[in-house]
Order: C-alpha cells, then structure tokens, then sequence
C-alpha cells in the first residue's frame, strides 16, 4: 500500500514501528480532502476490508493535525 499511498496527491511520508505483536503506522497527507481521497480509494478500501477480515482482530485509526514537530539527535 505504501507504494501506492506514494504515488497520491497530497501524500507527504509514512512511519512505522513493530514490536512485540504491537505495530503503528503514522501517514502524513498534505489535507483532509487528500485523507478523504485516500480513504475511499478502491484499492485502499479492499485491502483495508481485507485487513479486517483476515488479519486484524482489532484497530484504531485516528486523524490528526500536526502543528509542529522536533527532532533531537545526538552528536556522534
């Protein structure tokens, strides 16, 4: 999906963790009106049924606005 996701207007970037059987995935999008595309994409939405089918107990999904965001890194 994330190639897909990539080729989208307004797609800016994606993160991702897994550990432990617990897993998070962060898309960031240029809009709301670019999540709404996103969200009902054909391919998007089947592979998103079939996550729900087949492969996720349960999910959470939450639409948020970033104002800012800081990066510290320590000198090598």
């Amino acid at each position: 999906m994330l190639e897909l996701a990539a080729q989208q207007p307004g797609f800016l970037g994606v993160e991702s963790a897994r550990s432990d059987g617990l897993g998070i995935t962060l898309s960031y999008w240029q809009s709301e009106e670019a999540i709404s595309a996103w969200r009902e994409h054909a391919e998007h939405s089947a592979v998103r049924e079939q996550g729900r089918a087949d492969w996720y107990a349960a999910f959470t999904t939450r639409v948020a606005k970033v104002e800012r965001a800081y990066t510290f890194s320590c000198p090598s």
